[in-house]
């Protein structure tokens, strides 16, 4: 299986697992996962409100298969439940998104958002901390200062390493509709937000005001037939972004056109084969995440039974489509009794584009090779827990007669499910979110 890297024999093996075994803590499931721009940092947040982040280790060099592994770092509570009186609403404390800053200084920025709320997080390290202060002990207590009689010069003492998370921007009061997006462009001076109907441009500077840049919400909202389900801008194009719709479509729009970008530039839709129209044709359609390439060239977008993969310079069908669990087809009215079938998968690219990785039921994952046009299924399972255990790929038999290794349809765990999955930027090294475990794997190193 290719990798970063390319090559087309990739072992993937078992690193680590994060959380407890027991999966019955709410507030321990995970909502989102994402690697910061040097993959040195992995960050969760979940539905409790918090954000955990994880730190590589640096590489063991006597032991030559050791690869970094990542430990806690940091955690904070990013948001608190609250309630909106005007609306009689609770809001909930669930991280939806989180996304990092380029890195400028010794400290790292994220931004994380709950369904209503956008906060700037800095997270800083301390070493050092002063003393000697004329006016105050060192415990803090202020002195008499007639019992003053010398003036000291304070100096920074080493100390033990502290990481400290603070708040610096809160953007709030900007959303009518729960929050499902956020995106920084690549000026990195600011980031969108998408809600189900609009989408709000911001300042990273400014949090008492944004620009409206998306509204699609009717005059008469009995008229409304598709919502907003996610959005990003062009890595590279900082006026480019694009959003996705209920309905399977995906709109590029230009800021550089208007103020409000309601006409798009490039509408990306692929005619539906009428030999698959059925009652769920519509919810199945819905795109539930969008991500561009690292290129700029292409975009990946998720629906619930395929990933398809579009160029930027043709609209009308996607160059690459592949099924994720195209078995599930049969099952679809079951799915829709039990929800599943609303489920938000989301996809991710590795860091040469040329691998994409999505999540499925029964903790499975999947990878598609767009080079060879393989693909392989893995399972996210503590049965595998030992470090550099090679995993094995599973398979799912759809109907008739079950081969040896394959797993029925039928005793598929839909409780068990990957939505959220990130790739570091630069190896082989992938983090997948089950319930509230989350699994980190890497290639083989040989």
């Amino acid at each position: 299986m290719a990798g970063a890297g390319g090559g087309n024999d990739i072992q993937w093996c078992f690193s680590q697992v994060k959380g407890a075994v027991d999966d019955d803590v709410a507030e321990d499931i995970i909502s989102t996962v994402e690697f910061n721009h040097s993959g040195e940092l992995l960050a969760t947040g979940d539905k409790g409100g918090r954000v955990v982040i994880f730190q590589q280790e640096q590489e063991n060099k006597t032991q030559t298969h050791s690869r970094g592994e990542y430990n806690v770092y940091s955690t904070f509570q990013s948001h608190e439940p609250e309630f909106d009186y005007l609306k009689s609403l609770e809001i909930e404390e669930k991280i939806n998104k989180i996304r990092w800053l380029p890195q400028k200084n010794a400290a790292q920025f994220l931004l994380s958002t709950n369904d209503k709320t956008i906060k700037l997080w800095k997270i800083s390290e301390r070493d050092k901390r002063p003393e000697g202060y004329n006016l105050k002990e060192e415990d803090g207590r202020y002195r008499d200062p007639t019992t003053v009689t010398t003036l000291r010069v304070p100096v920074f003492r080493p100390m033990d390493l502290m990481v400290e998370a603070s708040p610096r921007r809160i953007f709030a009061n900007a959303h009518t509709y729960h929050i499902n997006s956020i995106s920084i462009n690549s000026d990195y001076e600011t980031y969108l937000s998408a809600d189900d109907l609009r989408i709000n441009l911001w300042h990273l500077e400014i949090t008492d005001r944004s620009f409206n840049i998306v509204d699609i919400k009717p005059a008469n909202m009995e008229e409304l037939t598709e919502v907003i389900t996610a959005a990003e801008f062009h890595p590279n194009s900082c006026n480019t972004f694009v959003y996705s719709s209920s309905k399977g479509t995906i709109r590029l729009c230009d800021m550089r056109a208007s103020a409000l970008c309601d006409r798009h530039s490039k509408l990306f839709e692929e005619p539906e084969d009428p030999s698959n129209r059925s009652f769920f044709s519509e919810i199945i359609s819905s795109i539930s995440d969008v991500k561009f390439s690292h290129s700029g060239r292409y975009m990946m977008t998720r629906d619930y039974l395929s990933v398809k993969i579009w160029d930027l310079n043709m609209e009308n069908r996607p160059v690459e489509t592949y099924q994720v669990h195209e078995y599930l087809r049969s099952k679809l009215c079951s799915l829709y009794e039990n929800d599943c079938i609303f489920d938000k998968f989301e996809c991710c690219w590795n860091g040469s584009d040329s691998v994409v990785m999505t999540g499925s039921y029964n903790n499975f994952f999947r990878m598609f090779d767009r080079n060879t046009k393989r693909d392989i299924t893995l399972e996210a399972s503590r049965e595998n827990n030992k470090p550099r255990t090679v995993l094995k790929p599973r398979k799912v038999c759809a109907s008739g007669k079950r081969k040896k290794d394959e797993i029925s349809v039928d005793s598929l765990d839909f409780n068990k499910k990957i939505l959220h999955t990130a790739w570091h930027p630069k190896e082989n090294i992938i983090a997948v979110a089950t319930t509230n475990n989350l699994y980190i794997f890497q290639d083989k190193v040989n």
